[in-house]
């Protein structure tokens, strides 16, 4: 239930801004707007402020929204009403009142990345894990237990890293945008070295939990200890215990709760789970058990599962900012993530990025839930995340969207005249193709996740 509510008020909240952005402006603009309406279908709910000609509507399907103005090309238009029409504005005008909507969805991004950078968020220390052996991090010499202090993409000048969110947010820029990173990590107090991390060797045609397992860094450190367990699972057949600390596998140490996974992922021979003598400590003592892990299949890949939460919880800081630091730093990532999202759109286009990377709606909503389950700033920035999303896919020059209206006003800037009728027939009619094409690409995506 809570997941349901998280999703209809993420979907109310990012919808209403947006075309709160379009009324607006439209309004500063003489625009007569006859109805804003969130959500489609029967009306559940519909008002009219006094001396207002505009009838608001929430809508009971609410999975979009529109701005209904005066246009003499929608209905006959009286005369005395003319210059309040949408269609009888200038350019800049009608220009201004369709970016109004995107512009919303990035400024209400800003100002959620501001308040929880306000408010402070606990976040994992930059501690790193276990590298998987291979791995960018492994090969550059990291071990596992480094402390990150500062990190440097390509030509940019070193910038203390706050957590291990940050860290992995830089690093997952920095394989997508193809440049090298520079850490300087401190393995002990007082001890300190640089390490560069070549990421642009990564192939970033897979997805984003992919790109950061090749990088090698894709969890902070943690003790080895085995957490919850599923009823009846390997683990718990196993007659592993919450709190054990594992201290060996087969005759192999392990150090750290990402080594631990990695090594119950590589327990499998042939497809077929590999069974392990484990050595783990047990209120001081210390107990040999037999692990056969369950197989099980992930991105086309056969890996051992055994049905426990693996690694104790990480060590937390509290990250907060400034006023105007926190503020500026919603604007700085809005910019980053609008202009990470246009470059993954790109790649996609040319078919250097994998098109598993769109998400669709099931997906939102599963990690709508997740983020209000963990708290109102993880919740806020996930607003932030999608609001952003929004903001960006509305840009696009697609003709259903508003993007491709600004191309037509863009049209019709230089030529001096606006697309004709037939010529808008067609457009609008290729535009909801490639918009059903990437709604079904995302449907698919979604229930390969949540149910492959």
């Amino acid at each position: 239930m809570l997941t349901l509510l998280a999703f209809v008020g993420a979907l109310a909240i990012l919808i209403a801004v947006h075309e709160y952005g379009h009324y607006r402006v439209a309004v500063a603009c003489g625009v007569k707007v006859l109805r804003f309406s969130v959500g489609f279908g029967k009306p559940i709910l519909r008002w009219r402020p006094k001396g207002s000609p505009t009838e608001f509507v929430l809508g009971a399907i609410p999975l979009g929204g529109f701005v209904r103005m005066l246009d003499e090309r929608e209905a006959p238009v009286a005369a005395e009403e003319r210059h309040l029409a949408f269609n009888t504005q200038p350019l800049r005008a009608r220009a201004a009142i369709v970016a109004a909507g995107p512009a919303a969805n990035l400024l209400l991004a800003v100002l959620l990345y501001a308040v929880v950078n306000w408010a402070g968020v606990q976040e994992p220390m930059a501690y790193i894990s276990s590298p998987p052996v291979g791995s960018i991090a492994e090969r550059a010499g990291l071990h596992g237990g480094e402390f990150v202090q500062s990190i440097a993409l390509g030509d940019d000048e070193p910038r203390e890293v706050r957590s291990f969110e940050d860290l992995r947010w830089t690093l997952t820029r920095g394989a997508l945008d193809g440049e090298p990173a520079r850490l300087e990590v401190q393995a002990r107090p007082g001890v300190s070295r640089a390490v560069v991390l070549p990421l642009d060797e990564i192939d970033v045609r897979q997805a984003d939990a992919e790109v950061l397992r090749k990088i090698g860094i894709a969890s902070p450190w943690t003790r080895p200890v085995v957490g919850e367990l599923v009823a009846d699972g390997p683990a718990a057949r196993a007659g592993l215990r919450a709190g054990d600390l594992v201290l060996r596998i087969g005759d192999a140490a392990v150090d750290d709760a990402q080594q631990l996974r990695e090594r119950i992922r590589a327990s499998v021979r042939a497809a077929a789970p590999l069974a392990q003598r484990w050595s783990v400590e047990r209120a001081g003592r210390v107990l040999e058990l037999e692990v056969a892990p369950d197989a099980v299949e992930e991105n086309g890949q056969i890996i051992g599962r055994i049905g426990a939460y693996v690694g104790e919880p990480p060590r937390f800081t509290t990250v907060r900012y400034g006023a105007a630091e926190g503020l500026w730093n919603g604007v700085e990532r809005t910019w980053q993530v609008s202009a990470l999202s246009l470059k993954m759109i790109g790649r996609m286009l040319v078919g250097e990025a994998s098109i598993k990377n769109i998400s669709g709606p099931l997906t939102i909503a599963d990690y709508a839930g997740r983020s209000a389950h963990i708290g109102l700033t993880q919740y806020l920035t996930f607003l932030a995340l999608i609001s952003v999303s929004l903001g960006v896919l509305n840009l696009l020059p697609l003709p259903v969207l508003d993007g491709g209206h600004l191309m037509y006003y863009l049209w019709e800037g230089i030529t001096g005249k606006g697309v004709s009728e037939a010529w808008m027939d067609k457009l609008q009619r290729g535009g909801i193709a490639i918009l059903l094409l990437m709604m079904s690409v995302a449907l698919f995506n979604d229930f390969t996740r949540l149910f492959g």
